[in-house]
């Protein structure tokens, strides 16, 4: 099971549903810290996890009901798809759980309608936050709020993987790949003139997280407006154009998702896609001819930094069973717990010192060490380029105009300057 990449992150359904009468900032300003007796009947929800670690989460709830004698929890498990839908439905209904498998962005409209507990503000939560990286803990931050509205849990990054012998045929050096987009952007323009425009080096059109990563100022330091459109931000959209022009993208880039990408890399119609360990797996069982060319280096990025993808627990700020569900929530994330479900599953822990374990830095000969090891490392540095506000809804503006760029029916500026126009104003309406 791929847990990299989240499924849904539709924060505008939540945005939209959540009853007006709930809205007002901040999380519960009046609620009683949570250094109480642990004890009472919670319910903690997941996103998509129950057919696969069904064991792990029992074992994790049988351990905290066994060390703390009068708690009892049930573990709800929620199915990818609809999963922002039921969060707004329970919201709305007054029955969302007490501890939630959450993401920073469809945390942000709970945190805004007061659902969220303010991790800052209660002394028992606030009392954990050094077992956190500093980047995790911060990842549950909104812009405009003060305080934390999550307990930061597993990450993700991952490798560019590349096709050594594409490299190769084009005249490239195989054991060089690009690091930086000035250099992913010369390079795929080789291949493209060296094959004719057969072979392109990427799949996908940019994203937010390519903008960030090319140095971009995605928003302004106050949070309430979004900025890409600055010189960094067109002047990457103009050198996309450049490689739509000339082929160096895939015809269907337009249309393209990660899954059909996947398709293109594994069948050696691009030279360079995104992915995890996991993936290996798949190239040495569907494409052995890929897996003996590939090539493994880090994301591509100008600003030194990789971006993570973040996953965290969200407490209910009207949970009847706060010491409870405040516990809980940190025990499902906890530095022992975290390199425990780490080790089942290709994620990484958001703990402060859990990366200098040795499973992620020992080599044991084998590609998929190699990637664990490499990525673990760029964490260190990683950055959640997605900003927290950014929503699906968001996300389909910047990629329709994305697209009209490439088409050439809006110079790379124009297309910039309407897409945040148009997220700006999705911003002020959430």
């Amino acid at each position: 099971m791929r847990i990299s990449r989240r499924a849904v992150a539709a924060a505008t359904v939540l945005a939209t549903v959540l009853p007006l009468s709930a809205c007002g900032g901040g999380s519960d300003s009046d609620s009683s810290d949570a250094s109480g007796d642990i004890k009472g009947k919670i319910t903690f929800q997941t996103w998509n996890l129950q057919a696969n670690f069904k064991d792990y989460f029992n074992g994790v709830i049988k351990d905290f009901e066994k060390e703390h004698p009068g708690t009892t929890v049930k573990w709800v498990d929620r199915p990818a798809e609809g999963y922002s839908e039921s969060l707004s439905a329970d919201a709305a209904g007054g029955t969302l759980p007490d501890v939630v498998n959450i993401a920073p962005d469809l945390v942000a409209p709970l945190a805004k309608a007061g659902l969220a507990l303010d991790l800052d503000k209660d002394t028992t939560a606030a009392s954990y936050r050094k077992e956190y990286l500093d980047g995790a803990w911060k990842s549950h931050q909104i812009p405009g709020l003060e305080g934390t509205y999550g307990f930061p849990w597993y990450l993700n990054t991952g490798p560019m993987f590349y096709n050594k012998r594409l490299l190769k045929d084009a005249g490239l050096d195989p054991e060089n790949p690009p690091k930086t987009y000035d250099e992913l952007f010369d390079q795929g323009l080789k291949i493209a003139e060296q094959t004719g425009g057969k072979v392109a080096t990427l799949g996908q059109v940019p994203t937010i997280e390519d903008f960030g990563r090319y140095g971009a100022e995605l928003m302004n330091k106050e949070g309430d407006a979004f900025t890409f459109n600055d010189a960094k931000g067109v002047a990457m959209l103009a050198r996309y154009k450049e490689l739509f022009d000339k082929k160096a993208l895939d015809p269907q880039v337009l249309t393209a998702t990660p899954e059909t990408t996947g398709t293109k890399f594994l069948t050696e119609a691009i030279a360079m896609n995104p992915g995890n360990a996991h993936d290996l797996e798949t190239f040495k069982k569907d494409a052995p001819s890929l897996y003996k060319n590939i090539g493994i280096t880090d994301q591509i990025t100008s600003t030194g930094k990789v971006n993570m993808y973040v996953m965290g627990v969200m407490v209910n700020s009207k949970t009847k069973e706060k010491p409870a569900a405040v516990a809980f929530a940190h025990y499902v994330t906890d530095p022992t717990r975290q390199m425990s479900f780490a080790k089942k599953v290709a994620i990484f822990p958001s703990t402060a010192g859990s990366l200098e374990d040795p499973y992620f830095n020992k080599e044991d000969g084998t590609d998929e060490t190699r990637v664990r090891i490499a990525a673990a490392k760029s964490l260190k540095k990683a950055v959640n380029y997605t900003p927290v506000l950014f929503s699906e809804q968001m996300k389909t503006e910047l990629r329709n105009n994305v697209a009209k760029a490439l088409q050439g029916k809006q110079s790379p500026q124009a297309a910039l300057d309407q897409a945040v126009e148009a997220c700006n104003k999705l911003l002020k309406q959430s």
